[in-house]
This record gives C-alpha cells, structure tokens and sequence, in this order.
C-alpha cells in the first residue's frame, strides 16, 4: 500500500469519530440550556411539575453527556496516534485551546453535573439552579474552545513559520482567541446545537400527546422547546450568513465549491439556488439563482466580484511559484543559517511556502516542478465541488423548515392548542432526527470544504499524517467502528428506554418559593 492509503484511511478513521462524536454534541448545547430555563421557572413558581421536567430531560442529558465524553477522548487520542506531524508542526498553537477547554470548561462541566444529579435533597432551590446553570456555561465555554482549534485551522492567524524549529509558533494569541471565523463558527455551532435541543424535546413531548401520556407535562416542555426552538432557528439563519461571510473574506474556495461556481461572478452575484455540478465540462447545469444573495452573503455589497474556481486555482498556481521561492531560500537558510538574503527571501515569500509543498503529493524535489506538475498541484486546492453544493443546500433547506415547524409550535402553544392538531404532532415528531442531520452536513460542509489543507493555505493534509502502516490504521479503524457502534447501540436503547418510561409522576408536596427556598 502506498502512503496515499495511510492517508485517506487516517482521514476516514477521524472524519467517521468525528462525525459520531458531534451526534451527542449539539444535544449537550441544547439540553443543557432548556434545562436552565426549565428549572428557572421551577425556582420561581415553585410549581413541582417543572422539578419534574428538569429531573426528566436532565436524565436524558445525562445519557447523552456521557457518550459525548467517551467518543470525544477517543479523538483527542488520534491527534498523536495518526496525525503526528500535524500535531508536530502546529502543536504550539492547536494545542493551547484544547489544554484550556479540558482545565476550563470540561472539568467545571464534568464536576457540577454530579451535583446536578446528587444534589436534589442537599442543595437549596437556588443552589441547585446556580449548579444547572454553570453546567449549562461549561457545556457552552467547552464548545468555544473547541472551535477556536478548529476555526485557527479554517483561517490561521497569530501564528508564524520558524525556520530555526521548523514549526509554526504562535505570535499573538489574542488573534487566536478573537479569530473572526472561529467568533462565527461558535455562535452558529452553538445556536445549531439550541435548535437540536429543542426539536429534541418538541419530538418526545409531541410522541407523549399523541398517545395520550403525560399530557401537562408534555404541553409545558413543547412550549419552553417551541420559544427557545424559533429563536434558535432564526439565529442559525442569521449567524450562519456572518460564517458565510468570513468564508468569504478568508476561504474563498470554499465558496467557489459550495456554488459550484467556475467563472467569476460579476457584481452583483447571484445565488445559485439548484443546478448540477458538471465536474468534467467545468460548468453548472440547469441552474436557478436568485440575484444579488451570493453578494450580500460573501462580500456584503453589491459591487463587488465574487471569483470562481477558475480564477482562484490561477492564483493558487502563482501562490506555488512564489512558495516554490520560499522553499528554496528555506533550503539554502538551512545550510548557512547566516544568511541575510536568503533570510529575507524567505520572509517575502513564507506567506505562500504552504503552497509549494502540495507538490509534495507529486514529486519530493518540489524545486524541479514542472509547469505542467504546477498546474495539476493549483487544481488540487479545488475541495470536492458536488458535495459540498448539496450538503449546504440540504442544510440550508432544513434550516427553513426549522423556522416554519418552530413558528407553528410558538402560535400553537400561544393559544394553548398544542394537542388539537395531531398532524402537526406527527409533523414534530418524524421531524426528529432532522437536527443531526443538518449539524452533519454543516460539518461536512466545513471540513470537506477546507481541504486539501489541514491547516487552510499552510500544511496540506497528506502531509500531516503519521509515519504508520496501513495495516495499523486499518487495526484501528476497525477497532474504533467496533467501540462506537456499540455505544450507539447502547445510547439508543438507553435514550428509547427512558423516553418511552416517560416522566415520574409528580409527588406531592408543597409549593417551594424562593424565599422559602433560601
């Protein structure tokens, strides 16, 4: 096997974890906030049946939180196991928001989530809110860190190449941590992750009328899911136009794929709305647009061009001649470390080294690239075109309808005519799984979308894997589709388990107010 094999089956191994590891993910977000507000209300009223809404989807929470955190080490782990290099070369950076995330965020999350499930009869009413609540922010502070890593990797500012270690070192870690794409990325991830939570709880709450069960209970968690639900849906709409607009400020490719668009499209550009990707005539058929949208979204004006594939694989060629500079003063800086020319061509050039090292893939003394081996590394930082144009649309579409079902929800419980319709209850309930659906395609859309680079414009992926066999990462390919499907089996049956159980019945007590509370 060729290390073309090693490195399609490393991406394989950490595109399937990462894909089952975001399933629980946007639940954590969602979950842990409607859990907030539900024992808000608790604490306020001093109504019992809201303690039970908590203690019940808090239960759920709790399935859900634990096999996020076992398929979530098991990445960590890959960093070193299949991707040394990567984790060699940008470690300095890459690795500060993880150490952070677990000092920061996941132990405050892991230690007041026992708390939240012990603390019941120890805690006071405002005790234990304060508790629910600061579970709720670690949820949340982990996902910021998360995707301050991942949105350094989209747009990699703050940072420098040493050519005395050979690595990139950070510069400015304000940069990193106020990185505009990473900024998006966190406020459309997380509203993402609300809009699960609440369609999580609209679906079972919904499955509970339908049968009949638990109807006061049900009626209540669909209007606290229906309220925070639309508010959710509309800020992904919202927030996800400002991701498209940092993409286009800084990954201007990927746009170019999500359009499948070849040509530059002048000012004003249209959206394309449908069409198919034609990948050998270099065109898209059949297309509807829509004027002036791409405009608004990529570049937020109307007079400004928005270049296509065509135009920005000639830029990538001209980025590889100029790395191609760059490489050799490296080479020369490496012999004779005194050198002030060859330092100072390489300081003009370093921008672009990235670049000439996607010749690697085709010939290891890059300095002797051919024209012809130039041309074919400028199309190889052309991400994969017809996925990324239907897993945004697919999105995108779901998206709306989030809106719309969440709308009908907020107008239903307004007039307290959640159980009237039951086609509408259906609608809900079917409409479960469609969040983790729309979470995936986001993700596809952002890593697909990044690549050849792991790191955008800097390291190509091929690059960052580690030095192992293909039978190892086969061994543990296998091992860990193994692991994960019996967790997924697991988590099902314990999530339809609990579920279908339902809520306890509300035991009788008296009214718990605040003030009594203290």
């Amino acid at each position: 096997m060729t290390s073309l094999d090693v490195v399609s089956l490393s991406r394989l191994q950490f595109g399937l974890t990462a894909l089952y590891h975001f399933l629980f993910v946007p639940l954590t977000l969602g979950l842990s906030i409607l859990l907030g507000v539900m024992e808000s209300v608790y604490v306020m009223t001093g109504r019992a049946i809201w303690k039970e809404m908590t203690k019940f989807w808090g239960l759920l929470f709790g399935i859900n939180f634990a096999m996020g955190v076992a398929t979530g080490i098991t990445m960590e782990f890959q960093f070193g196991m299949n991707w040394a290099y990567y984790s060699h070369y940008v470690g300095d950076i890459f690795g500060a928001p993880l150490a952070i995330e677990g000092l920061m965020a996941f132990f405050l999350e892991a230690t007041f989530i026992g708390l939240f499930f012990f603390g019941w009869e120890k805690l006071s009413a405002l005790q234990h809110l304060t508790v629910t609540w600061l579970v709720a922010l670690g949820s949340n502070i982990s996902a910021l860190w998360i995707l301050i890593a991942n949105g350094w990797m989209q747009y990699p500012v703050g940072a420098e190449f040493n050519p005395a270690t050979m690595r990139m070192e950070v510069t400015s870690f304000m940069e990193v941590l106020f990185n505009p794409v990473a900024q998006a990325k966190f406020v459309h991830t997380v509203s993402a992750g609300y809009v699960t939570g609440s369609m999580f709880v609209l679906s079972i709450s919904a499955y509970y009328l339908l049968k009949g069960r638990h109807v006061e209970f049900a009626k209540r968690s669909m209007t606290v899911a229906a309220s925070f639900g639309l508010a959710s849906a509309l800020s992904v709409v919202v927030l996800g136009d400002e991701s498209g607009y940092t993409a286009g400020e800084n990954q201007k490719m990927k746009i170019a794929a999500i359009e499948a668009m070849w040509e530059t499209e002048p000012a004003p550009a249209s959206f394309t709305l449908f069409g198919f990707p034609n990948l050998e005539k270099h065109t898209t058929e059949y297309e509807v647009k829509i004027p002036w949208v791409l405009g608004l979204i990529a570049t937020r004006s109307q007079d400004k061009e928005v270049p296509g594939i065509k135009e920005l694989v000639a830029q990538a060629e001209q980025r590889i001649k100029n790395g191609l500079v760059a490489y050799d003063a490296l080479e020369k800086l490496r012999a004779d470390p005194s050198s002030v020319t060859e330092k100072a061509r390489l300081d003009a050039t370093a921008a672009d080294l990235g670049h000439a090292l996607l010749l690697k893939k085709i010939r290891p003394d890059v300095r002797n690239a051919t024209p012809e081996e130039i041309a074919q590394a400028a199309w190889s930082t052309v991400p994969a075109v017809s996925p990324l144009f239907w897993s945004f649309r697919f999105m995108v579409g779901l998206g709306f309808y989030f809106i719309a079902l969440f709308a009908v929800a907020f107008v239903l419980a307004s007039k307290r005519r959640l159980d009237r319709y039951r086609l509408f209850l259906w609608a809900a309930l079917l409409s479960l799984p469609l969040p983790w659906i729309a979470a995936e395609l986001g993700w596809i859309v952002a890593e697909v979308g990044r690549q050849p680079w792991v790191i955008e414009g800097v390291l190509p992926t091929f690059l960052a894997v580690s030095n192992l066999s293909a039978a190892n990462v086969w061994t543990t390919l296998i091992g860990f589709v193994v692991f994960y499907s019996t967790l997924a089996v697991v988590d099902v049956f314990l999530m339809v388990k609990t579920a279908k159980a339902g809520p306890q019945a509300p035991r009788t007590e008296p009214t718990v107010r605040l003030a009594a509370a203290e």
